[in-house]
């Protein structure tokens, strides 16, 4: 695997954490360094940081105060 695709891996504790949990992806990656942007997004995916996920995470967060406010009424 390249360097720099390494330090990159080691920076990010959630990227770090998906590649152990996932080692097929040393193969992939020690073979296609460009797979990274893939690899980046299943992690993305797993751990739900991608932009959608947050909206969702937000909208449910106004539902939820919403409802609250209804039943305080």
């Amino acid at each position: 695997m390249e360097l720099e695709l390494q330090r990159k891996i080691k920076e990010n504790p959630k990227l770090y954490s998906h590649l152990k949990q996932n080692s097929r992806w040393i193969k992939v990656l020690n073979r296609n360094p460009l797979a990274f942007k893939e690899f980046s997004d299943t992690m993305k995916s797993q751990y739900k940081e991608r932009a959608t996920d947050k909206m969702d995470e937000v909208l449910d967060n106004i539902d939820l105060i919403s409802s609250f406010l209804n039943a305080m009424k």
